[in-house]
């Protein structure tokens, strides 16, 4: 349900670059049925509806889904341009377009991405103009500071959410500051709801299991904050206009898949394996450790306030808050606003943004150098790590080139964190075009690039 909401910016921005045509959108009728009164105007088919499309030829196709099944579809259908994965005439899936397999080489490497989902999604074939220029309306603010604050209690992953006796305690550090706690969350949630309810014994209304997505938006519209874990409902505020706090714990980045629109706020931890976690291999979750219930309620009482001041001012020892925003070039960004900053983690997502941005043609190379001085400046230490370790890609690209030679299938995995994202992106690129002669040259091509940035000058 979250990735077909992060497709809602996707779905606007086609109406406007090909007006007049209709865009059709294939999904899980499970998904798309609630959420039909809230989309963009598309018209949705289910997987029983292939028949139908198989007699239409098509101007553009975009596969999302990881899905064999909608790759197949993909290469069966005719289009005149074609991105995402896609079978072709020998059964092999291939990934089209520089953005949809750089998405894909993020899997399991995101450490350093800071492209959004619903950004990735649509930069293959909309304009950066197009997608800078979108204005989203801002949350809404209600007057008045004693009104209700939605608890979303679930999440698909228990490790994304956090537990009874955190959400017990939230609703009476709520309840406390003068302000009203609500409990929402899916059917199956209905039991998390009743433990929460129950271990709390103040008052508080249990909604959990008792609306549908349309329902949810719309009691959505009385609520003064929406607290929530990184799940398909939190999109659902932001689209909207539900002013959200998104409690970033667990395998989750909220660069990729936090409340897209602008002037929301996430809390993330501090610690260094947050940034761009993908699977936890420690015994416990020591990232759920600072998030405590006294201040999020703090958080959330300023929140309401509008009182972004107050905001920066908030002492938050193991966690970064930060709110949605756009960054200089138009794309997705989060604002720090306290907490410890991550200058080196987020200075080399900042340069990898940047780099990545500027191969693919939309921006030139002022944003990779001006970073690339920065990190020389202020952490000289990773400025000689990067030099030290680049050359080597040069050495195993030119051996690749003159001998057609494939990589080790430990190529990327095995380089240092700080190059990782680059040679996670070139490691998937030759292997979607079979090592060919053309994508050993462009590999070449990009590394050149990143050697005339990267230097200790």
């Amino acid at each position: 349900m979250g990735d077909l909401i992060l497709s809602f910016p996707l779905f606007l921005w086609l109406e406007r670059t090909y007006p007049g045509h209709p865009i059709w959108v294939v999904a899980e009728e499970n998904f798309f049925r609630p959420l039909m009164p809230l989309s963009p105007k598309v018209t949705y088919f289910p997987w029983a509806g292939l028949g139908f499309l198989r007699k239409e030829k098509y101007e553009l196709i975009i596969n999302l889904s990881i899905r064999e099944q909608a790759a197949s579809l993909a290469g069966e259908l005719g289009a005149e341009a074609k991105f995402g994965p896609v079978t072709d005439s020998e059964g092999t899936v291939r990934i089209l377009g520089d953005w949809q397999l750089y998405r894909a080489s993020v899997v399991q490497n995101n450490r350093h991405n800071r492209f959004h989902w619903a950004d990735l999604n649509a930069l293959d074939c909309i304009p950066l103009s197009r997608i800078s220029k979108t204005s989203w309306s801002d949350p809404r603010t209600l007057q008045g500071e004693s009104g209700r604050i939605g608890l979303f209690l679930g999440a698909s992953e228990e490790s994304k959410r956090p537990g009874v006796e955190f959400w017990a305690k939230l609703c009476s550090e709520i309840l406390g500051r003068g302000m009203k706690p609500v409990l929402f969350g899916g059917p199956l949630d209905k039991g998390l709801g009743a433990d929460v309810a129950r271990t709390f014994g103040g008052p508080v209304l249990d909604m959990t299991g008792k609306l549908n997505l349309g329902e949810l938006a719309a009691v959505g519209q009385s609520l003064q904050l929406f607290i929530t874990p990184d799940t398909g409902p939190m999109h659902l505020a932001a689209w909207s206009g539900l002013k959200v706090l998104n409690l970033s714990m667990g395998n989750v980045n909220p660069w990729e898949t936090g409340p897209y629109q602008n002037d929301h706020y996430v809390l993330r931890s501090t610690m260094s394996c947050a940034l761009g976690c993908w699977t936890c291999v420690r015994d416990r979750l020591h990232c759920h450790d600072p998030f405590t219930p006294s201040r999020i309620a703090t958080v959330a009482k300023s929140m309401i306030r509008d009182d972004r001041a107050a905001l920066h001012k908030t002492n938050l020892p193991g966690l970064r808050l930060y709110s949605s925003s756009r960054s200089a070039s138009g794309v997705y960004n989060l604002l720090h606003i306290s907490g410890r900053s991550a200058e080196a983690g987020d200075r080399l997502g900042q340069f990898w943004q940047e780099f990545f941005g500027m191969a693919f043609g939309l921006w030139d190379s002022r944003g990779a150098d001006k970073i690339w001085a920065e990190v020389i400046e202020q952490q000289p230490l990773l400025a000689r790590k990067m030099c030290f370790h680049l050359p080597r890609f040069g050495k195993e690209f030119s051996k690749g080139l003159a001998k057609s030679a494939s990589l080790s299938e430990t190529f990327w995995n095995s380089c240092p964190l700080i190059l990782r994202q680059f040679a996670g992106y070139i490691h998937l690129l030759l292997q979607n075009n079979d090592y060919d002669r053309a994508s050993w040259i462009k590999v070449l091509s990009l590394y050149e690039r990143l050697a005339a940035i990267v230097s200790e000058k």
